[in-house]
C-alpha cells in the first residue's frame, strides 16, 4: 500500500504522528507573498473555498451520508516549508496542496486503517476533497516506466564532431583544447545515419534526429557539420523520412556559419553566461580575450530571424551573487524560448575549483526566477521539473546513440571519447563491418538499470518521478562505481521542485494543484537536455 513518507532535504523517512489530531486545516497559497518562490500559506477558514477552484466532490458508489471508510491510493509525501506546515504532494496524480500537521496526521491514520475519522471530518468534506484529487480510492497507479532490452535501434543520432574549439573557458568539463584535437570523418558520420534512418523506416517513423555536441566546439569542424547534414537530408528523402537536427554551441562563430544554422537546424543551445563582465571571466577565445561580444551577435541575429534557441548559463561559485543580474541582462536583450541555469560541474579544467552547488545557488536561482517572471520567461534546472513523470533523467537510460570522433558509440554527452576515465561504463558499441554496429549489451544493460525505480536511495525521494535520478555521470563522479548515496544536487533539486510545487498550486487557484495520472502513453521521454 502507498504509503505517507515524509521527505526533507536532508534526507527522508516516515512521518509520525506525534499530536492529537485537532483541527483540520489546508492553507491557502498567496502567490503575491513571497518567502519561498514568490508564495507564503495563510489559514484557510472555510472549506467551501474549495468552491474557488471548482471542486465537486466525487460521489461513493453505495455510500450513504457520511464516508465511512476509504483507500489512500496515491503514493504520498509530505514536504515541510519553512513556516511549520506540509506540502501533501501526489506527484503521479500531479496533485498537491498545503496542510497543517494535523490534516497529515489524518492522512496517516486513513492509510493505516481504511477508516475515516468521523470526529475529524464529520461531514466527509475533507476525504471528499482527497478523493477529488485521487489520493482516495483512485484506483492503481499507472508507473511512468519505459524499459529497453535487446540491440537498441535508435533514430536519433549524436555526432560528436571534434575535441577542438575556438575557446578556453576556465570551466570547460571536456578541457578542450588541453588535448591533440580529434575530429570525425563523413564516413563516420554517414555510417550513423544510415543505421538510425534504417531504423526509422523498419519502426514506421516519420523523421530522424540529428544532434552535433561534443567535447569541444562542433562549428570547427564545419565541413563534416554541414555535408552529414546534406547526406542525412537525401537518406531521409530516398526513405521517406524527414530530419530534425540540432546542435550545441559557444555562439562564437561568422556570419555565413549564422546564415546556414538559421536556414537548416531546427533548434539551438548557446552557452552564454548573462553578464558580460561574468561571460567574459570564464569563456576566453584562445588569446584569453572575451567572449561575450561575439556571442551577443549571433544572438540578436537569431532573434531577427526568429529562430529558436535556448540560452545555458552556467555559474560558478564567483559569479553565483550576479546571476539575478545576468538573467535580467539576458531577459531583456535577447528572445531565448528557454534558459537553463546549473551549476559549474568540477571536472575537466574546473576539478580543483570551488562547488557552486550550494545554499548560495539555490537562493540566487530563486530570486533570478523572480526576475524572469518580469519579463514572462521561466528558468530551467535539468532536474527540477515538476509535472513531467518519468523514471529518465536523460538518455543514457533510453540507448542514447552517441558517436564519438572514431565511431565509438556512447551514451552520455559527456562522455565523448574512448580514452576519458569512464568511457568503460558509457561506451556500448562499435562499428562493424561495412554497416552497422556491434554492442556490448552488458554495459548497456547496466546504463539501463540506472533508470530511477532500480535506485534504492531515490526509493523515498519526492522528486524522483521528475528527476528522475539526475545525471549518472555525475553520480560516479561523486560516488564511485558504488550505489549512488546522493550528492549535493540532490539538496538543489530537492528545494527547487519544492518551489514548483508551491508554484503550481498558486498558479492553480491558491488551494490545491490537480492534473492527474498522466497514464502510460502520456509518460515523459526523459529527452536529453544540452549541456
Amino acid at each position: 500500500m502507498a504509503g505517507v513518507s515524509e521527505s526533507r532535504v536532508s534526507g527522508r523517512g516516515c512521518y509520525a504522528p506525534e499530536t492529537m489530531l485537532v483541527g483540520i486545516d489546508t492553507w491557502w497559497y498567496d502567490v503575491s507573498s513571497t518567502r519561498t518562490l514568490g508564495g507564503s500559506c495563510t489559514q484557510m477558514p472555510d472549506m467551501e473555498l474549495i468552491g474557488n477552484q471548482h471542486f465537486v466532490p466525487k460521489p461513493v458508489p453505495g455510500a450513504v451520508g457520511a464516508v465511512k471508510r476509504a483507500n489512500v491510493s496515491a503514493e504520498l509525501f509530505t514536504i515541510p516549508t519553512d513556516d511549520g506546515k506540509f506540502i501533501v504532494y501526489a506527484p503521479l496524480r500531479r496533485a498537491a496542496f498545503v496542510a497543517n500537521g494535523a490534516l497529515v496526521d489524518f492522512i496517516v491514520r486513513l492509510r493505516e486503517t481504511g477508516i475515516v475519522d468521523e470526529v475529524a471530518d464529520p461531514g466527509g468534506l475533507v476525504t471528499d476533497f482527497l478523493r477529488n484529487l485521487e489520493i482516495v480510492d483512485g484506483g492503481e497507479e499507472p508507473r511512468p516506466i519505459t524499459e529497453f532490452s535487446g540491440d537498441p535501434e535508435p533514430t536519433a543520432v549524436t555526432l560528436f564532431l571534434t575535441t577542438a574549439c575556438n575557446l578556453r573557458c576556465t570551466y570547460c568539463y571536456a578541457a578542450a583544447g588541453d588535448t591533440p584535437a580529434r575530429f570525425m570523418s563523413l564516413d563516420v558520420a554517414k555510417r550513423g545515419i544510415d543505421f538510425v534512418a534504417a531504423n526509422a523506416r523498419r519502426k514506421g517513423l516519420p523523421e530522424i534526429e540529428i544532434t552535433y555536441h561534443g567535447g569541444g566546439e562542433p562549428t570547427v569542424h564545419w565541413k563534416v557539420m554541414t555535408e552529414s547534414l546534406q547526406y542525412a537530408r537525401e537518406v531521409a528523402s530516398r526513405l521517406g523520412l524527414g530530419v530534425k537536427a540540432y546542435s550545441a554551441t559557444n555562439g562564437v562563430m561568422n556570419d555565413s556559419q549564422i546564415c546556414w544554422i538559421i536556414q537548416n537546424l531546427n533548434g539551438l543551445s548557446v552557452s552564454f553566461d548573462g553578464l558580460p563582465s561574468a561571460h567574459d571571466k570564464h569563456r576566453l577565445t584562445v588569446l584569453g580575450q572575451g567572449s561575450s561580444a561575439q556571442v551577443e551577435r549571433s544572438l540578436r541575429r537569431f532573434d531577427e530571424a526568429g529562430f529558436p534557441y535556448g540560452i545555458r548559463v552556467t555559474v560558478t561559485a564567483d559569479q553565483i551573487a550576479s546571476l539575478s543580474d545576468s538573467i535580467r541582462h539576458i531577459c531583456s536583450n535577447f528572445n531565448a524560448q528557454r534558459v537553463q541555469v546549473e551549476p559549474a560541474y568540477q571536472l575537466g579544467r574546473w576539478d580543483d575549483a570551488a562547488s557552486s552547488e550550494t545554499e548560495g545557488f539555490i537562493a540566487a536561482f530563486r530570486a533570478a526566477v523572480l526576475v524572469a517572471a518580469e519579463y514572462g520567461r521561466s528558468l530551467f534546472y535539468s532536474a527540477a521539473r515538476v509535472g513531467a513523470l518519468t523514471n529518465h533523467f536523460c538518455g543514457i537510460t533510453q540507448d542514447s546513440f552517441a558517436l564519438s570522433p572514431d565511431g565509438g558509440v556512447s551514451a552520455c554527452y559527456e562522455v565523448f571519447s574512448g580514452d576519458n576515465p569512464l568511457s568503460a561504463s558509457f561506451f556500448y558499441g562499435r562499428p562493424t563491418g561495412f554497416a552497422g554496429y556491434e554492442f556490448n549489451l552488458p554495459v548497456l544493460n547496466n546504463l539501463r538499470r540506472q533508470a530511477v525505480q532500480h535506485r534504492a536511495f531515490c526509493s523515498g525521494c519526492f522528486a524522483k518521478w521528475s528527476c528522475a535520478g539526475d545525471c549518472y555521470h555525475k553520480s560516479l563522479t561523486v560516488n564511485g562505481s558504488g550505489e549512488f548515496a546522493g550528492s549535493d544536487r540532490c539538496h538543489i533539486t530537492r528545494e527547487l521542485t519544492k518551489d514548483q510545487i508551491l508554484a503550481k498550486i498558486a498558479g492553480s487557484g491558491g488551494l490545491f494543484w490537480h492534473e492527474g495520472a498522466l497514464g502510460q502513453s502520456g509518460v515523459s521521454a526523459g529527452k536529453e537536455v544540452l549541456s
